[in-house]
């Protein structure tokens, strides 16, 4: 799939993508393209790290609805 867009941009902003143009030595959609690519990366990324953490309850500190103290409490030694 193909996209064709126009983008306004404002002065300081339009700016900022010309240098980023010149240090880069890339064409805009080189530029925009690789830009998009490592945010959805990133992005991509964070979800499974979120993902990971709530589906093993890292982030509570239980185990489906048994919190690890309970678990370790009702442990016979």
């Amino acid at each position: 799939m193909t996209l064709k867009t126009q983008l306004v941009f404002e002065h300081t902003v339009a700016h900022h993508l010309e240098e980023l143009l010149t240090i880069e030595n890339k064409s805009i959609n080189a530029l925009i393209r690789d830009m998009i690519e490592e945010r959805y990366e990133k992005l991509k990324k964070q979800k499974r790290l979120d993902n990971f953490y709530t589906g093993i309850g890292l982030s509570t500190g239980l185990i489906g609805e048994t919190s690890i103290q309970k678990i370790k409490a009702n442990k016979s030694v």
